[in-house]
């Protein structure tokens, strides 16, 4: 049943964040990237691991390092959105560019 309820949490902040990305995108935007799912993720592991603190540190520091990927992927995508390529290949692009964040991101992290 406490699954049920996280995932209904967790899609119902998407689809929020969605529904007025159709409205006002630039604001839309705005609310998916703030750490909506970071502070749902924190809720989670602290429910069901309350007395681990450490493991609520080591989430947030990927999480803040994690940082460095996604605004590859978004400086990618907006390059590609720009020069208007088709979207299967601006999310290609993007998608490369964080995986290779990503990869470092781990690297660093070790």
């Amino acid at each position: 049943m406490q699954f049920v309820v996280k995932l209904i949490l967790s899609v119902l902040v998407i689809v929020a964040a969605s529904q007025l990305g159709k409205r006002v995108p630039t604001l839309g935007g705005l609310i998916a990237t703030m750490p909506l799912t970071t502070l749902l993720v924190l809720m989670w592991l602290h429910a069901d691991h309350p007395d681990d603190h450490a493991r609520l540190v080591q989430y947030t520091k990927g999480v803040l390092w994690g940082i460095v990927p996604s605004i590859a992927f978004f400086l990618v995508v907006l390059a590609c959105l720009n020069r208007q390529w088709p979207l299967p290949q601006v999310l290609a692009a993007g998608f490369g560019a964080w995986l290779l964040g990503a990869f470092l991101h781990q690297w660093l992290l070790r």
